[in-house]
């Protein structure tokens, strides 16, 4: 069979949309769908206007190292805790959380590395608020560079409290502004499968917890582990805003996030063994951590506290590989819709619900007291 195909409309079009009468192009043939493009200051340009201190400096450091030591066995008797907001969008109300935690991780020092979580971007699966970064001003603006600089603040008087930070790495660009001041940070179950997000956090400084998949997919977060211990080549920015080719090391601290997903919870036992032997040929002594809401909470907030007690349980019980749990919380609890023209509860989340302070309080309290014999 002979198949005749009539290009002659195709190519007079194509030809017609790339040469104009003196050979040149008289139709746009990239950015059709962009608006604007618009520079944003180079990372080394905002650090130098909010630059580290020394003492946030050795903060970081040290809270890095510790995570580490916990990671990979030589402390066995703490648990990381990533406590604090599911996302930040009031700077106020941020300092005010941090000034409520910092006594607490004080006090609790001996059993507990708690680090406050501080997310300035959130992963949508359609669309909404993409965080403080993306929209500080809450009102569509998306004024970036402005959303760099006031995560770049939040981050810096926390860490001036004496209270170390986590977040979430979500663009590929953003950790060169704010990196230096992140303690702990994980790659989202939503990016996990990310080879982008796999070559980032293999060249990240600090310790990174892979979250496992959505739909409660435990291998994409091995995967990503293998992945990030690599080294890896991949276009990214320098400290001067330029494209760069970025060649990374491979990073040694990372580890597993189990979150549930699909619906099904999976910080019990069962769950937790699952994931340390798929992970044993990684030889991280501590490799997992549950976070204790989303699909583990069967997202009611008030479920967290449930879980973080059975994961308390399995770790004082000699389940040696849990390294410690993620709590959703703020200074008050439940979650509020954000309308525009509408005032804002002061301290309630606008995205994932979240534990008010003194139910988290009691509640770190009560961990550390569970804690009452070292495992075995």
């Amino acid at each position: 069979m002979i198949l005749l195909v009539d290009f002659s409309h195709a190519f007079v079009y194509a030809c017609a949309l790339r040469i104009g009468e003196e050979g040149t192009v008289n139709r746009p043939i990239d950015n059709q769908h962009v608006g604007e493009i618009k520079a944003l200051p180079s990372p080394r340009a905002i650090k130098t206007k909010l630059p580290i201190t020394d003492q946030t400096a050795s903060l970081v450091v040290e809270t890095r190292e510790a995570i580490r030591r916990i990671l990979h066995g030589q402390d066995r008797d703490r648990l990381v805790l990533i406590v604090g907001p599911c996302s930040i969008h009031d700077a106020e109300a941020a300092y005010e959380y941090a000034l409520k935690l910092k006594p607490v991780a004080d006090e609790l020092r001996d059993r507990f590395l708690i680090v406050m979580r501080t997310y300035f971007e959130k992963p949508r699966t359609t669309v909404g608020w993409k965080g403080l970064i993306n929209d500080p001003h809450l009102d569509g603006t998306c004024d970036i560079a402005t959303g760099l600089e006031l995560a770049r603040t939040i981050l810096l008087r926390i860490n001036q409290l004496g209270l170390p930070c986590a977040t979430e790495l979500l663009d590929p660009i953003s950790p060169q502004y704010i990196a230096d001041l992140i303690s702990w940070s994980a790659i989202g179950a939503r990016t996990t499968e990310s080879q982008t997000h796999r070559e980032l956090a293999s060249g990240v400084s600090m310790p990174v917890g892979f979250k496992n998949g959505t739909e409660g997919s435990l291998q994409v977060a091995v995967n990503a582990m293998t992945s990030a211990r690599a080294s890896h080549h991949f276009v990214g920015i320098n400290a001067d805003g330029q494209t760069a080719i970025i060649r990374t090391m491979g990073n040694p601290d990372r580890h597993i996030v189990l979150r549930g997903g699909g619906g099904k919870t999976n910080y019990e036992d069962e769950h937790v063994a699952k994931a340390e032997a798929a992970v044993a040929s990684e030889g991280i002594a501590r490799p997992i951590m549950i976070d204790c809401s989303h699909d583990n909470s069967r997202k009611d907030h008030t479920r967290q506290g449930f879980v973080a007690r059975e994961v308390l349980r399995q770790f004082r019980d000699g389940r040696q590989s849990i390294m410690g749990f993620m709590l959703e919380s703020n200074l008050s609890p439940g979650k509020q819709a954000w309308k525009e023209g509408v005032a804002l509860q002061h301290g309630v989340s606008i995205t994932d619900a979240c534990l008010g302070w003194d139910e988290t309080a009691a509640l770190l309290t009560e961990l550390a007291d569970m804690i009452v014999t070292k495992p075995v």
